[in-house]
């Protein structure tokens, strides 16, 4: 036992051994590639941050030269520059101006009389003075080149007293003069970049369109070319980075960032990495003039930050991927003991999940929903055997195909688009169809479900879909009954208001009837007049029947008898339109309470319906029977039926599809006022095609002892 446990220690020990060295190279490795990666991302950041800096500060040299140039254009339109000759007022309105733009870096304003080849000179504080001097020597454009730029800006200047730069602009006037502003470069550069810092000692440089120093931190390179002074200062520094950026990106106008080597940073000397970043300067448009402001920053600072943060982290990762082998090693050995026991957990958890699958199974399997799973296109990937029985196939049968073997094209279209929902928004979409199945319509409703992967994505999504077919008819029947109870209280009100205009007109035509000749043309009118009177009175009657909660007296009445009454009396009329009569009748009686002629009154108006519907002959089956607490009549004909979209209008007034002249359209209107009023129903169920007919069935409470059934509103 001891042989074999020594055995078991030395096969773990020996992996545990490689595998820790296999780690600690591997930590070493990845953490020397972290270090260049982070040093490198690090640098990018930085130079980022300073292309900003960079960018920011053109926006402001940018900003000031417009500001120079909108007072030099204001300045010229004063009439006090414009008069024929220089007066105190013209000093005084240059000196405010002078007091505005000296810190902008403009020492002195010159106005050029080029006809009298005059300059007279304008400084801060000083009484303005003339001179003669050689127009050829201030290299300027002339009057007319100048009043058509509005205005001109010249290229630096380089001289003993420093950088300068002018701003002309014509003067309106007739005379040709033009106004000058002079710009020491240094002055108008130094508020934006002396104090510029980018990170602990990095500064700003600038260069002009020639590659030549404008501003910089050594005074000795201001003016002078920068390939030039850099190749004479810094001797054995590689230069060549540097003067590919200025020549291929600076020189050109473009923004950028990237690293050089330079032999000088804030008075350390040798070869020394700078990060740098760039961006022009828009001078001026017409000529195209630009500038390049560079801010640069030594990598060292940079690079001594991060090296010391990730060696703290190297040494850190050291002693976590130590404490992590010998954590396994422990682990490892405390596993051998627990194998075992976890081998025998695992195969108790399998035989649950087993189970528990079988379970929910055999509940998917026995549920009388329709449930499958599909997948983003609509592609069938598993189904109940409840859904195939009713399609009339196997599971099998549907798997693989998309929905178009089970549903016609406008549910498919529908079912894709709710499961489009799912797909994009992970949550659950509701919805409600209907399906035509042989000849009836069934409404389902279906919860749509979305099945997640391991990975969180949307791996399919299952519909369960429910029968509501029963629901959806009582709904639509409850709907009917509001709306026909709104009817019938509008149809009280207008019957009510054509009564009495109606009155007055028929006995107004009573009174005309006496007077005119019988036979007489006049007397023909009068009589078409009343005819068409009694028709509408008729009419408002059968409104005004509906409308009323009781009319007559209710008394207990055998159904049976009743219908056996009406029979006696249409049955010579069905005899008439060869129409078989089969009666149904239950074999006890069927106790109501109600006003046997207004049930009559039902019974006749279906009959005709019946009997209308039959023209070349037919059979008529009514049938009684007590369903629980009611009496239920139904009138069965085998007529050519009532198309679907006439179904929902049937018990409408004045609905009708009979000949204009045969059918006021109030019959089934009237019909379900009275057996609401005695709190039943009318239901109908009609079928058009090869097995037509229709079936209305009349629904009344049973009368109990001792009570009276509610009237429905």
């Amino acid at each position: 036992m001891v042989k074999k446990q020594a055995k078991t220690r030395k096969r773990v020990i020996i992996p545990v051994a490689f595998i820790s060295v296999v780690f600690l190279a591997a930590g070493a490795g990845l953490g020397l590639w972290l270090g260049r990666e982070t040093k490198r991302m690090v640098a990018d950041r930085f130079n980022q941050e300073q292309l900003t800096i960079a960018r920011n500060v053109a926006r402001l040299i940018e900003r000031e030269l417009a500001f120079l140039k909108r007072e030099i254009l204001m300045l010229r339109e004063d009439e006090a520059l414009n008069g024929p000759e220089l007066t105190p007022e013209t000093n005084r309105i240059i000196q405010l101006s002078l007091t505005r733009v000296i810190e902008s870096g403009v020492w002195k304003i010159e106005i050029v009389d080029l006809q009298f080849q005059k300059i007279h000179i304008f400084t801060p504080n000083r009484h303005w003075y003339s001179k003669k001097e050689d127009m050829g020597s201030l290299n300027i454009p002339g009057v007319k080149e100048l009043k058509g730029k509005g205005v001109w800006v010249s290229q630096p200047q380089v001289s003993a007293s420093g950088i300068r730069m002018t701003l002309a602009s014509a003067l309106p006037g007739e005379l040709p003069r033009v106004l000058l502003f002079n710009v020491n470069i240094s002055w108008f550069l130094s508020p934006f970049l002396r104090d510029i810092r980018s990170g602990q000692t990095g500064y700003s440089w600038v260069i002009d369109q020639k590659g030549r120093f404008l501003y910089h931190p050594r005074a000795e390179f201001l003016g002078k070319n920068a390939f030039e002074v850099r190749d004479k200062a810094y001797p054995g520094v590689p230069l060549g980075i540097i003067d590919l950026i200025q020549k291929d990106h600076m020189l050109k106008g473009e923004k950028g960032t990237g690293w050089y080597f330079s032999g000088w940073h804030r008075g350390i000397t040798g070869k020394i990495k700078k990060l740098i970043a760039y961006c022009p300067v828009v001078i001026s448009r017409n000529p195209p003039q630009f500038w390049s402001v560079a801010v640069v920053a030594p990598v060292f600072e940079i690079e001594g930050a991060v090296h010391r943060a990730f060696f703290r982290q190297f040494l850190l990762q050291g002693l976590v991927i130590l404490a992590i082998i010998m954590g396994a090693s422990t682990i490892i050995l405390f596993e051998l003991r627990w194998s075992r026991s976890l081998e025998r957990e695992v195969e108790d958890r399998t035989k649950s999940l087993r189970k528990s699958e079988e379970k929910y199974r055999s509940l998917v399997e026995s549920a009388e929903d329709f449930i499958f799973t599909v997948d983003s296109k609509g592609l069938l990937l598993s189904m109940n055997t409840f859904t195939a029985n009713f399609f009339g196939g196997s599971p099998e049968q549907f798997i693989g195909k998309d929905l178009s073997c089970l549903f016609p094209a406008p549910v498919v279209k529908r079912q894709l688009k709710s499961i489009d929902l799912v797909v994009r928004n992970g949550k659950s979409v509701r919805d409600e169809f209907d399906v035509p199945v042989a000849n009836r319509t069934i409404w389902l409703s279906a919860n749509y479900m979305p099945l997640r992967t391991e990975e969180g994505g949307i791996g399919g999504v299952l519909c369960i879909a429910r029968d509501v077919t029963t629901n959806k008819n009582l709904q639509m029947q409850l709907i009917n009954a509001e709306k026909l109870a709104s009817l019938g209280t509008l149809a009280a009100g207008v019957a009510h208001e054509i009564n009495n205009p109606l009155a007055i007109i028929l006995g107004f035509c009573d009174l005309l009837l006496q007077r005119a000749e019988k036979g007489s043309q006049e007397y023909e009118d009068l009589k078409t007049i009343e005819r068409q009177g009694l028709h509408c009175k008729e009419v408002v009657e059968n409104l005004l029947s509906f409308a009323r909660a009781e009319e007559g007296e209710s008394q207990s009445l055998d159904l049976n008898r009743c219908l056996e009454e009406v029979i006696a009396v249409v049955r010579h009329t069905l005899e008439m339109n060869n129409i078989d009569l089969v009666m149904e009748l239950s074999e006890g009686p069927l106790v109501v309470e109600a006003d046997s002629r207004r049930l009559q009154q039902v019974f006749v108006n279906l009959i005709n319906n019946a009997v209308a519907a039959m023209q070349g002959g037919g059979t008529l089956t009514i049938r009684t029977m007590g369903v629980r607490d009611k009496a239920v009549i139904q009138f069965q004909d085998n007529g050519v039926g009532i198309p679907g979209e006439n179904m929902e209008h049937i018990f409408e007034p004045f609905f009708t599809t009979k000949p204009e002249g045969e059918g006021t359209g109030l019959g089934l209107f009237v019909s379900y006022g009275i057996i609401a009023s005695y709190g039943g129903n009318i239901t109908c169920e009609s079928k058009t095609g090869d097995s037509h007919g229709t079936t209305f069935t009349v629904t009344i409470p049973i009368q109990v002892k001792g009570e009276k059934w509610p009237a429905r509103s």
